[in-house]
């Protein structure tokens, strides 16, 4: 994908449309030179519209009304030298290949500025985006952190998936989530996610009343968004929320309906299962009661990857499922960045670069000055 702030016609574009220059001028100059020296019967300057016709296909409007000009040019030069400009025939051929001309010219002017409408909404566009999804930092507290994101929709930079992470007064509080649903909607009730967690952080609420106040903050927004087409009984998220603690190597979560998190340690994976699994974030009102965090050892060396089922899902041209637990345990390096990188390449590899659903990755390692105990 296209940087942002990239012009919208790169320089190296611009120099190799000058190199394909040549295959106008040169077309007109070849049937100019062949018309000329045919007998008076055999008219191949019709053939002359061939110029501004294939220039409008890869350069500007002011190139092709150049060629256009040009090529009008050469039709008169013919004309005069096969029985001269005043004839029926020849007036019908210069005037044909002027109006042809202009309209090709008008058409690439019209074109050029709807690019440039669209390239300017698109800018807009994946600006709010990044606004709504920020990118994960490097480093958070105690954590190393790595993430990717594929959004189904290619004029999309996200979907319904999301991740968040925020500091607290004794942890590093990460999420990861997946909206139920697609489109616009979708991408409102992640950034709605994101923001709630956000604006949790300050309070310093425990694992259990966070992912209360999450699911809280949805069942709220979906009661009272009045919004055409979304049942507010049949929305939910479902979500990771862990604490990675400052001051010794062990993390807390708690899964709502979630697929859990693979944690690569010493070459070995393991599932990190729950044993009190909670309903997706805001089926219901809940309370703080209603959860339960659970707590595993995560050590310098350990590498935790989440990830939406977007990923767990995404299929190859036989039908068969990511590997991920195989992929993931194959892994022998220990920095997150490049095990995000290899995923999602190897992802785009499975599927043939089609992906049908957004996926999220987030690859989380403890700093190796952290505290270890």
């Amino acid at each position: 994908m296209r940087d942002r702030h990239a012009p919208a016609h790169p320089a190296g574009s611009r120099r190799w449309s000058r190199w394909l220059l040549a295959i106008p001028l040169g077309i007109i100059v070849a049937i100019t030179v062949i018309d000329i020296q045919t007998p008076e019967s055999i008219h191949l300057g019709p053939f002359l519209i061939a110029a501004p016709a294939i220039t409008a296909s890869f350069a500007g409007p002011m190139a092709t009304g150049v060629i256009g000009a040009l090529a009008v040019a050469a039709q008169v030069a013919i004309a005069h030298l096969h029985g001269g400009l005043m004839t029926a025939n020849h007036q019908a051929q210069v005037g044909t290949l002027l109006l042809v001309s202009a309209l090709v010219t008008a058409f690439r002017f019209a074109a050029d500025r709807h690019q440039r409408k669209l390239t300017q909404v698109r800018s807009v566009a994946v600006a709010a985006q990044e606004v709504l999804l920020r990118p994960l930092p490097d480093r958070l507290g105690p954590l190393r952190i790595a993430s990717a994101y594929l959004a189904a929709d290619e004029e999309a930079q996200i979907g319904g998936d999301l991740y968040a992470a925020v500091a607290t007064h004794e942890a590093a509080r990460v999420v990861i989530g997946d909206v139920r649903g697609k489109g616009l909607s979708a991408v409102g009730d992640a950034a709605a996610v994101i923001g709630a967690l956000r604006g949790s952080a300050y309070r310093n609420l425990s694992l259990p009343a966070v992912a209360a106040h999450l699911g809280n903050a949805m069942r709220w927004k979906w009661d009272h968004s009045g919004e055409e087409g979304q049942d507010p009984d049949e929305s939910f998220v479902t979500a990771l929320v862990l604490d990675f603690y400052d001051d010794r190597p062990v993390a807390a979560m708690v899964n709502c309906g979630h697929p859990p998190p693979l944690l690569l340690r010493n070459g070995e994976i393991r599932t990190l299962g729950v044993v009190e699994p909670a309903p997706p974030l805001g089926l219901t009102t809940t309370s703080a009661d209603d959860y339960e965090a659970e707590t595993f050892a995560f050590a310098e060396g350990d590498l935790l990857v989440l990830c939406t089922d977007g990923l767990l899902e995404a299929r190859d041209a036989t039908g068969a499922f990511y590997p991920l637990v195989d992929r993931v345990a194959a892994w022998t390096d220990d920095d997150p960045w490049s095990l995000t990188r290899y995923l999602q390449d190897d992802l785009l590899r499975h599927t043939g670069r089609r992906v049908n659903d957004d996926a999220a990755i987030v690859v989380i390692a403890r700093c190796p000055d952290a505290p270890d105990g």
